[in-house]
């Protein structure tokens, strides 16, 4: 049950919500789904999309609900692939089943499911219902599906679901490493809070309200309890499901991933873009995250510790390459012709000349101090976030993911070049501490 203020909370947020109209979040909720479909689809047919996994968490629970309230149901799509991808060809398969009827998608599963049956709904002119099974990552309520289309990973315009039911009972059951994984995926919004506050401060991409609270002014309770959430403990998981909804809100408030979203997530992206497996296996996604996190807030140290307010600016400037220059150096390093063309494309989106370095360098070292002051109030310190992760069950060095530190290091200099939205990794890059933050992060794992 929630309390009256994260009650009041979440109502604000649907209320304000461009998409979404209806959020169920407590204990036994699964039963309210015919109730669900009644009041914002008229009790049209329901069409369930599922892997085998989600289907016994949840599916199987939610088609018994909605026979005994009296909602039709279309043969199901349930995925057998043990490591589904979040792929365009799977969008194709559900565009395909769903052209058959006139039915309303629920996708019952998490990250990879919900992104699947969001597009496919989108491309088919539907909205559908999402029901979590697993706090396992910020999606549910987010505008926009990350999908891997052409071998990019991109998050494609679709709207988020007008309902989604979130049932405590199930999520607390839910293996240990998927609720990990959402609580790395939120613990990640500190240091994309941090970047965000740094794209603010030189004037590149502005806070915007009510996006910025929905994910920050709380964030530091959801996250209180990583433990907790280990032993899946109910009041645990509901807060760090709550947080994760609010995080969705915000995305879509803002209509972008950027008050959720930061260096950590291009680490994320850039593994994903390159097909990286482990064990047979793609990691998830909030554990890559969550290294990436670890990384940043290791770049965020080792800048708070230099002198940015005397940044010598004519050095740097007359060091800083021109566009063709860092083209050309990008067509050698960059072994894939389609990862080349995306580095190539999203680098010179944000390319700034020499002249417009030293306006930028010159800003930064005026508001340094006060920028400062904001990122270590907004920063938690390495020691303390390494061991809230570990609480959580969260992997916390790179090799776990099947990450060598080496492949970190250079990761760190091609996440800064797959994505044009200004981050640490750009700043680190701009001020000239590229190399020595990189240093510093193979220090930090080794």
């Amino acid at each position: 049950m929630l309390y009256a203020d994260e009650d009041r909370l979440l109502h604000r947020a649907v209320n304000e919500a461009t998409d979404t109209k209806a959020v169920e979040l407590g204990e036994g909720v699964l039963r309210r789904a015919a109730d669900v479909l009644r009041t914002y689809f008229g009790g049209h047919a329901a069409a369930l999309v599922a892997d085998r996994n989600t289907w016994e968490a949840a599916g199987r629970r939610a088609a018994e609900v909605l026979r005994d309230g009296g909602i039709e149901l279309v043969e199901p799509v349930i995925f057998d692939e043990k490591d589904l991808p979040a792929d365009y060809e799977h969008v194709d398969r559900l565009r395909a089943a769903f052209a058959g009827h006139d039915a309303t998608p629920i996708a019952v599963g998490s990250g990879t499911i919900n992104d699947l049956a969001k597009l496919a709904a989108h491309e088919c002119g539907r909205r559908y219902v999402a029901v979590a099974t697993a706090a396992s990552m910020d999606g549910y309520t987010a505008f926009g599906a990350s999908i891997t289309r052409d071998g990019v990973k991109q998050t494609l315009d679709c709207p988020a679901p007008a309902a989604v039911i979130a049932d405590v009972d199930v999520l607390s059951r839910a293996p240990a490493e998927l609720n990990g994984a959402g609580y790395g995926d939120l613990a990640a919004k500190v240091t994309a809070g941090a970047d965000w506050i740094v794209a603010d401060a030189l004037g590149i991409e502005p806070l915007v309200e009510p996006a910025w609270s929905m994910v920050q002014e709380r964030l530091g309770e959801w996250i209180a309890e990583p433990a907790a959430v280990r032993r899946g403990e109910r009041e645990a998981v509901r807060r760090l499901t709550l947080g994760l909804l609010m995080t969705g809100f915000a995305m879509q408030s803002a209509r972008s991933s950027r008050p959720a979203s930061g260096a950590e997530h291009q680490l994320s992206h850039l593994w994903d873009m390159q097909g990286h497996t482990h064990r047979g296996r793609t990691p998830l996604h909030g554990h890559k995250v969550a290294i990436g996190t670890l990384v940043v807030a290791s770049l965020y140290e080792h800048l708070l510790g230099q002198p940015l307010d005397s940044l010598s600016i004519v050095p740097i400037c007359r060091a800083w390459p021109s566009w063709d220059k860092r083209r050309r150096l990008m067509e050698c390093t960059w072994r894939s012709p389609r990862l080349r063309r995306v580095a190539i494309d999203e680098s010179k989106a944000k390319y700034v000349n020499r002249q417009g370095l030293a306006i930028r360098l010159r800003r930064l070292r005026e508001c340094w101090p006060e920028l400062r002051e904001r990122l270590q109030r907004q920063l938690i310190p390495l020691p303390r976030l390494l061991e809230m992760l570990n609480e959580a069950g969260v992997p916390t060095t790179p090799e776990a993911i099947g990450i060598s530190v080496v492949r970190l290091r250079q990761s760190v200099v091609e996440a800064q070049q797959i994505r044009r939205r200004y981050t640490t990794l750009d700043l680190t890059l701009e001020t000239g501490f590229l190399k020595s933050g990189i240093d510093a992060i193979g220090r930090a794992f080794c």
